[in-house]
């Protein structure tokens, strides 16, 4: 064993000797200092502002001391990293070109540059912040990136791209003023955490994905929040959207996932759910959304149990042939339904659950949607009649969202602080 275990370590000092930290000044040239550096080597750039399209085609370390900036003069990308285990820190990367045919890119992380780590950099002004294609394992990670904001959103490219990728850890990201702030195709367990998105068309546009878990995001004033497309074996937990003048959290052609703990508020649809399937919708807040879950499509054997739906306009807009169960599946899931703030009934043995189902899109909720002064009267026995008579009498009810045990009091304690939280064009 210690045979074979000296030349490993004498190769793992080697190696060690051989690389170096060298030192880049304004003035010199940011490529040739590249070109020069071997393999492993830390290039240090001091502050300064470095124009040119650089291309990194080693392993080579970018660090900068004190944010020097690298320009790339408003055409191409401004950095192309061909090589893995490159490393770009603590730089301003901006003004890439505008081509969107080109993908032109503040950095552009090339086929087979695996293992790239993008951390605490500026990237300002680009087309495309990051456009990474067939790279494994990179990491981007503490990055503020801002689009060409003064473009029209169609003319703008994403703030991360990523294409055909796997094990890609996207974390900690500032990502605004672009098309979408992250879009993802063709790319497998990676990790989206702790990003902000907001100001741009999506906060994330996401298809043919699998085994990728989202945690922690915060989606605001944009178009969409978050839109999962085709997809399947996803975990998305504990997010935020809010204020998105279309949807928080779009669900659509979706299998086999779980999306638990999320809060959703003030957007003009809180979830679009559509044709998903086998799925489960836990803990999550739903609260103050025109609507709070549009449902269609043949969005069926779901779980949807323990969420909080506070104050929606139109809790539920359910487009289906027969009624959806949701909730308490049976008698032993009873603690299990979920909250719904317009619900009626009562609890006479006090064990917290309603003791009649809750339904969705009876002829009351029907009546008050097209005649909103009718909610003043939500409580009189002349409504409760109502909803009594379109119960006896089917053919004055729509398939429906029936919720066997709604719960009487919500989950989550916190509710009222995501109150008022409306785009500003809702």
């Amino acid at each position: 064993m210690k045979c074979v275990l000296i030349p490993l370590l004498l190769a793992g000092a080697l190696a060690s000797a051989q690389a170096a930290t060298l030192p880049v000044r304004p003035g010199q040239s940011l490529q040739a200092a590249i070109d020069a550096a071997r393999a492993g080597d830390v290039l240090e750039i001091e502050r300064g502002i470095y124009v040119g399209n650089f291309t990194v085609g080693k392993a080579l370390t970018l660090r900068g001391l004190d944010r020097p900036t690298l320009s790339g003069g408003q055409h191409g990308d401004t950095v192309r990293v061909t090589a893995p285990d490159v490393v770009i820190e603590n730089l301003i990367v901006r003004d890439s070109g505008d081509s969107l045919k080109d993908q032109n890119a503040g950095i552009y992380i090339w086929p087979g540059a695996h293992r790239a780590v993008v951390r605490h950099c500026d990237l300002t002004y680009n087309l495309f912040g990051l456009w990474i294609e067939k790279a494994d394992n990179v990491r981007i990670e503490d990055n503020t990136i801002t689009g060409k904001r003064d473009y029209n959103s169609a003319q703008r490219g994403n703030g991360v791209e990523l294409y055909n990728t796997q094990g890609a850890r996207i974390i900690g990201n500032n990502i605004s003023f672009v098309r979408d702030a992250l879009y993802v195709d063709v790319s497998h367990h990676a990790v989206f955490r702790s990003n902000r998105l907001h100001h741009s068309r999506y906060g994330t546009h996401y298809m043919n994905s699998y085994y990728n878990l989202w945690e922690d995001n915060d989606s605001h004033d944009n178009r969409g929040g978050l839109a999962l497309m085709e997809v399947r074996d996803q975990i998305v937990r504990n997010n935020r959207t809010w204020g998105n003048s279309d949807h928080g959290i779009m669900l659509r052609t979706l299998q086999d996932s779980r999306v638990e703990n999320n809060i959703v508020a003030g957007n003009n649809r809180g979830f679009f759910i559509y044709d998903v399937e086998y799925t489960t919708l836990r803990g999550n807040l739903v609260i103050d959304n025109r609507v709070g879950v549009h449902l269609s499509a043949g969005s069926t054997r779901n779980v949807v149990q323990g969420n909080d739906f506070i104050a929606n306009r139109e809790q539920v807009r359910y487009v289906g042939a027969r009624d959806e169960a949701w909730g308490g599946r049976n008698a032993a899931e009873r603690a299990s339904g979920n909250y719904w703030s317009n619900y009626l009934g009562w609890d006479r043995d006090g064990d917290g659950i309603g003791d009649l189902p809750y339904e969705a899109n009876d002829m009351v909720d029907r009546l008050s949607w097209r005649h909103p002064s009718l909610q003043l009267l939500l409580a009189s026995p002349a409504i409760q009649a109502l909803r009594f008579v379109s119960r006896q009498f089917p053919v004055l009810r729509v398939p429906s969202i029936v919720d066997a045990y709604p719960r009487m009091r919500p989950a989550n304690k916190n509710w009222s602080n995501w109150r008022d939280k409306q785009h500003p064009g809702h």
